[in-house]
């Protein structure tokens, strides 16, 4: 599976432009031809979340309509990041993910809301799980915070996703617990971490990018820098089934215990 990491500059409160960013980086993936696109997390309006009632996407409607075309267009498969979702009177950060015929395989709303980002002010919780098959391969989603929640990434990872998709906006200054905090999903769940973070600033927070590919071991495939870029890697998930038959961490859970 060749997977590209989109790591955009979002401008702060203006969706339109988003939009058109987003829609040249999948665009130059495709011309790397991959087969999946990773987005970072609320690239349509970035932490606006003051004029959400004027910015969010009602109902995912907008969001999932524009990534079904461009899966279409290109015959390519999008975890589309996450964005601001207006529904039932209420706000989410919500992942979209799309397969190559522009069908939506899963939303997921943020489980875990970040609260130095007032997170919790503004944004109602999510409640499910986001497990999905791209191109015949079990996979997963999660955003951001949740990262630092290794037992809600192992719930779903005991289901057998080989790839954990990551979105991102994730300031500079906390870049350094980012990349550990990956490495380390990585190797506890035997699988392949896609994560994709921003670049840019907003009024608040800088953000550095450092998107990564990381393997089942927790070694470094590809990383970004702190540049508006799109960068591929070819991952092997047979690794994932080499490293899981060597060492049967999930076999060997206490699961009366824990």
């Amino acid at each position: 599976m060749q997977v590209a990491l989109a790591q955009i500059n979002i401008k702060f409160g203006d969706p339109d432009e988003n939009y058109r960013r987003v829609a040249a980086a999948i665009k130059q993936a495709a011309v790397q031809q991959a087969d999946v696109v990773v987005l970072p997390e609320m690239w349509n309006t970035g932490y606006a979340l003051t004029a959400l009632d004027q910015l969010a996407d009602r109902d995912g409607a907008r969001t999932q309509a524009f990534l079904a075309d461009l899966a279409r267009q290109y015959h390519i498969n999008l975890v589309g990041g996450s964005v601001a979702v207006a529904r039932n009177d209420h706000y989410y950060n919500e992942m979209l993910v799309v397969n190559r015929q522009g069908a939506l395989l899963s939303r997921y709303d943020k489980v875990h809301r970040f609260g130095l980002m007032r997170e919790d002010r503004y944004i109602t919780a999510g409640q499910t799980e986001n497990r999905f098959v791209l191109d015949e391969v079990p996979a997963m989603g999660v955003i951001c915070y949740d990262i630092r929640f290794p037992e809600w990434l192992r719930k779903q990872a005991a289901q057998g996703p080989q790839v954990i998709f990551v979105s991102a906006e994730w300031p500079t200054v906390r870049l350094p617990q980012w990349r550990i905090l990956l490495q380390a999903r990585a190797i506890e769940n035997q699988a392949y971490v896609v994560a994709v973070n921003r670049v840019g600033s907003d009024p608040d927070n800088d953000f550095g990018g450092q998107s990564l590919v990381i393997d089942p071991l927790g070694q470094v495939m590809a990383e970004t820098q702190d540049q508006p870029i799109v960068v591929t890697a070819k991952i092997d998930l047979q690794q994932v089934a080499a490293v899981r038959g060597s060492m049967p961490v999930f076999a060997d859970r206490r699961t009366e215990l824990y």
